[in-house]
C-alpha cells in the first residue's frame, strides 16, 4: 500500500470512529465502533489497490451513512438506558 493510501485509510478510519461515537443511542453507538473496527482489521492486509480503492469507496459511503443515521438520531432522541447512566 502507498504511503498516501496509507494515510487516507487512517484518516477515513479516524472519521468513521469520531462519527460513530456522536450516536446517541449507546446500542447504535457500541455496534458502529465494533463493527469498523472489525472491517478495518479484516481488511488490513489488503494489498492490491483495486481492492482497497473498492474498500475506499464503500468505507466513505458507509461514512456517509453514519452521519445521515446520526443527524436522524438526534431528531428522534430517546431515554437513556442503566448503562449510560
Amino acid at each position: 500500500m502507498a504511503a498516501s493510501t496509507r494515510v487516507q485509510v487512517i484518516s477515513l478510519y479516524k472519521m468513521m470512529l469520531t462519527e460513530s461515537k456522536k450516536f446517541p443511542s449507546y446500542n447504535y453507538r457500541t455496534y458502529a465502533l465494533r463493527r469498523i473496527r472489525d472491517a478495518f482489521r479484516a481488511n488490513r492486509t489488503v494489498e492490491d489497490p483495486k481492492t482497497v480503492e473498492r474498500l475506499m469507496v464503500e468505507g466513505q459511503q458507509t461514512l456517509a451513512l453514519i452521519q445521515r443515521q446520526v443527524a436522524i438520531g438526534k431528531m428522534f432522541e430517546t431515554q437513556k438506558i442503566v448503562v449510560e447512566e
